[in-house]
């Protein structure tokens, strides 16, 4: 079993309960091929850089799982079927990705940590 993560846009249209119901349409999937779900994220509506069918904003997704490659094949064909997914992209992750992963999920990275002054810095070096 090999690991992936696959971020998905749905439709702006959508409300919010119906973007969280195909998103847990898509993690069905993937566990009736006996993958196994890591985490799932959804960042909400975002702006997107270009329109993509004439919308500017799309709901984002993440799931990461591990499973076997076929059923990469069988998840795509599911988010083609859908026609509330505008774009996706699945991608396999290597070991250092996975580390990554399982670092950014513990809050090692919080963006809320603040630069230290120079007094501070100064004090440090003393």
């Amino acid at each position: 079993m090999n690991n992936y993560e696959t971020v998905f846009i749905l439709n702006p249209v959508l409300s919010e309960d119906q973007a969280k119901d195909t998103v847990e349409k898509f993690v069905k999937v993937l566990t009736s091929n006996k993958a196994n779900v890591i985490n799932v994220e959804q960042w909400g509506l975002k702006k997107m850089a270009y329109p993509i069918q004439k919308k500017s904003t799309g709901f984002y997704n993440l799931i990461e799982f591990a499973a076997a490659p076929e059923t990469i094949n069988t998840l795509e064909t599911e988010y083609r079927r859908d026609e509330s997914v505008m774009r996706f992209l699945t991608i396999s992750l290597d070991k250092f990705a996975v580390e990554y992963n399982n670092r950014r999920r513990k809050g090692e990275f919080n963006k809320g940590k603040r630069t230290q002054t120079k007094k501070e810095r100064e004090e440090v070096e003393s």
